[in-house]
């Protein structure tokens, strides 16, 4: 972070705020961080999250500290570079004032506070986090859970013969479309096995390309006509379709869990075996298990299991085994879930995250 200065008389300490979050009953301590400025001027390439670190030791408390209730969480037009966030240390909440031309506005002569900007709406307003990451995994990948492509169309044959089909060729398609036109393509791949249970509990689809209807099935025949519209990977007989969803609200508004979640790292993306900031890892909770859209855990490397060589022997002469703390190393952002999966971004860490690492709600 960068653009951001200190002024006027510091309070000693760090500043608490505590309050029922607008989106959990739950109520929250948000600790100020101790170097925390009196001000910070917004600047391009600034999201929220981003913002609140500079003045929060936990920056997805943001939506607390602003006093905000739902609807203005979920506007995400209020806030453009060039504004002024103030940090008000009597009240211990953020408030968001304009300079003005004569130099930077006193916050005590002006109502401070989030408000919607009519022209231009949007177009440069600042984002709750890099939505630029995210924005792939929010319609393509796929987690299949509970034979979920079963009975969806299939690609039965390919433009004379081929094996694989590329931009612009013809795919025949069986199955009902059930009105749709537009299509993604995917394959059925890598099984997810929980991590405790060690039982798969969903395949991640590789996402091949999208399709386009030219003609549907005619009396007669049951086989509808299909052009390639783009090509991520090969795709060929036996792939499966599924009507292409609409793109979801691109704000996310970060919160804590409606009831208490503790899971597991399933996989990270890209089949790798760490993963650090701005990389995305499924885990086995989802929307069945109390997780939504915005909803934020605490990352942890799961504690040892050691042998305590300083204690007597215990049966059979063995030393006896105690377990270590988990460890925080980060926070976790939930933006796509299915029924017992979900994908989540991460984004503060202090050591890789592995597979089987600890997602819980904040404490």
């Amino acid at each position: 972070m960068k653009n951001f200065s200190t002024v006027g008389r510091r309070l000693a300490g760090a500043a608490l705020f505590v309050v029922a979050s607008a989106v959990s009953a739950a109520p929250l301590v948000c600790e100020f961080r101790p170097d925390a400025p009196d001000r910070h001027l917004v600047v391009k390439g600034d999201t929220l999250w981003d913002i609140a670190g500079v003045f929060l030791r936990k920056p997805w408390c943001w939506p607390t500290v602003w006093g905000m209730n739902r609807d203005e969480i979920a506007n995400p037009h209020w806030i453009y570079p060039g504004q002024i966030i103030w940090f008000d240390r009597a009240t211990g909440r953020l408030r968001l004032g304009e300079p003005l031309s004569g130099g930077l506005n006193d916050p005590a002569t002006q109502k401070l506070q989030p408000r919607v900007r009519t022209e231009g709406l949007g177009k440069d307003a600042v984002p709750s986090i890099p939505a630029g990451v995210i924005e792939p995994f929010l319609t393509q990948p796929l987690i299949i859970e509970d034979d979920e492509l079963k009975g969806a169309p299939r690609i039965v044959a390919t433009q004379e013969g081929r094996v694989f089909l590329g931009k612009g060729d013809k795919a025949y398609v069986r199955g009902d479309l059930g009105g749709n036109s537009a299509f993604q393509v995917f394959r059925p791949g890598t099984p997810l096995k929980d991590p405790v249970t060690k039982q798969v509990i969903g395949y991640e689809a590789f996402y091949l390309g999208t399709l386009k209807l030219q003609a549907e099935a005619k009396a007669g025949s049951d086989v509808h006509t299909f052009s390639v519209d783009s090509a991520a990977q090969e795709m060929g007989k036996g792939d499966q379709l599924r009507a292409v969803p609409p793109m979801p609200m691109q704000n996310y508004a970060p919160h804590p869990p409606a009831q208490a979640v503790d899971a597991r790292v399933v996989a990270i993306y890209g089949g790798v075996t760490h993963a650090g900031q701005n990389q995305i890892v499924s885990i086995n909770r989802g929307k069945l298990d109390g997780l939504d859209v915005g909803a934020v855990l605490q990352l942890y490397h799961a504690g040892r299991t050691v042998s305590d060589s300083t204690a007597g022997k215990g049966w059979f002469g063995r030393a006896q085994q105690v377990r270590l703390p988990d460890e925080e190393v980060g926070s976790l952002f939930i933006f796509r879930t299915f029924k017992h999966i979900s994908y989540g971004l991460i984004m503060q860490v202090t050591a890789p995250v592995e597979v089987g690492d600890v997602a819980r709600s904040p404490e």
